[in-house]
């Protein structure tokens, strides 16, 4: 593995050189790369729809000339595309690849930051005087990605991380080099005429807001002066809206100091929290504890694997109709901080039965926050925490032996369980 110099004070000799780099239609084309015989056809990865998760995850580019988006449901996908081949998730196996990808990355240089399982910076700076010039690299790495995994790759090109990232997003994406540099000096010339959507960070709703403030290209973000910006924003959402307006602003005039950092998914985290799409509505409290029960033992296991245990619980819920949903999210603070799922549970019961409207569910979640350090725990005189420490040690042990499913409780194997189900799928996909 090649590093980049280290002691040299890159800034003081040259421009940093920060590439975004993008998997096209990651899923997808890791599906065509495993299945040369769809090469030339229609592809997309979905969930299932008995189960309520017929979703667009990826569409390859074939896909996407009939009009088939992410995040549509497949039935609407299949009328624009009658034969689109759709390919079950393996979430497993796309992990595999990106970590596969890294390390291509790493080859390069050893500042690597993961954005998204798809998506990575890198800081190419001191490896310029190694394997040339920013072109030069993105593409042989290009090459080497698309040698070795089969998935081409897009890069973006600027001197800070938000430059890379925008540069990629509406150009590197959009041009047949599938690579795009953008110069600080060329943000008021191309950048400022974008549509406001095309901003990293800007949603529909967000658009909806720029709207009703006469905000329509990115340039009207850029020059409006951040007080008078600050002002319009908290006309519009309240006095705690500065730093949001901040960011906009910063983003629009394509200003970002925060480093490549490598190990970002190393840092604490802020909560634990899992959410469940039910295959069918759930009207009867015993279903609906046997998946909060299910949920709150995954969050506590995930807390305890991390290392820690949390002071607030929330609850989130979801019911249909799908058209007018209702639902609520509220959360409440314990006595003491834990990670044992029976004192969580006896939590999420109490918050979920305070706020939820008797409606059919159709999605729960259960998060734990305000997290700590599991190894400081107070001793009540009304609880054996000793021995319930020691018992969820011995469940997860198995688990992590054995699997998931090795060992669950008995509500779990009824019709509303979904624990067995869930055990074969990473975040929510089939492994």
């Amino acid at each position: 593995m090649i590093y980049n110099i280290g002691g040299l004070n890159v800034s003081q000799k040259r421009e940093r050189v920060i590439f975004l780099a993008d998997c096209e239609s990651f899923y997808a084309s890791v599906e065509k790369a495993d299945h040369p015989e769809y090469q030339n056809k229609a592809v997309a990865v979905a969930g299932d729809p008995t189960r309520r998760s017929g979703i667009i995850l990826a569409a390859c580019p074939i896909a996407k000339s009939f009009g088939v988006t992410s995040a549509e449901r497949l039935g609407e996908a299949l009328k624009k595309c009658p034969d689109l081949i759709i390919m079950r998730p393996r979430m497993q196996h796309y992990i595999d690849v990106s970590l596969m990808i890294t390390q291509i990355y790493e080859e390069f240089t050893d500042l690597v930051e993961v954005f998204s399982i798809d998506e990575q910076f890198l800081d190419v700076t001191a490896s310029q005087s190694i394997f040339g010039d920013p072109i030069t690299i993105a593409k042989e790495i290009q090459k080497r990605v698309m040698l070795q995994t089969g998935v081409r790759i897009r890069i973006g090109i600027g001197t800070n991380k938000i430059l890379a990232k925008t540069a990629t997003d509406i150009w590197a994406k959009k041009n047949k080099s599938g690579i795009f540099t953008l110069h600080p000096s060329d943000v008021p010339t191309m950048l400022w005429k974008e549509p406001v959507h095309k901003m990293f960070g800007v949603g529909s709703r967000m658009c909806k807001h720029f709207a009703k403030l006469g905000i329509v290209t990115i340039g009207d973000i850029a020059r409006t002066p951040l007080p008078q910006l600050k002002n319009k924003f908290r006309a519009r959402f309240g006095k705690q809206s500065d730093i949001h307006a901040e960011v906009m602003w910063r983003t629009a005039n394509g200003l970002d100091d925060s480093p490549v950092t490598p190990g970002t998914f190393q840092t604490p985290p802020k909560s634990i929290g899992h959410m469940m799409t039910l295959p069918r509505d759930y009207v009867h409290s015993t279903e609906i504890d046997t998946v909060l029960l299910e949920l709150t033992e995954e969050v506590c296991r995930d807390c305890r694997i991390k290392g820690y245990m949390g002071w607030v619980v929330t609850v989130s819920c979801m019911c249909s109709p799908y058209e007018a949903p209702t639902g609520f999210s509220r959360q409440m603070k314990m006595p003491d901080p834990t990670n044992h799922t029976n004192k969580v549970f006896d939590m999420v019961k109490r918050i979920f039965y305070q706020y939820w409207d008797r409606m059919p569910v159709r999605r729960v979640g259960v998060m734990l926050s305000t997290l700590e350090d599991d190894q400081h725990y107070q001793l009540t005189l009304f609880e054996d925490q000793v021995r319930a420490r020691a018992l969820d040690k011995v469940t997860d042990m198995i688990k992590d032996r054995y699997g998931n499913a090795a060992i669950i409780r008995a509500s779990s194997l009824t019709y509303a369980g979904q624990a067995v189900e869930r055990s074969l799928k990473i975040g929510g996909h089939y492994k």
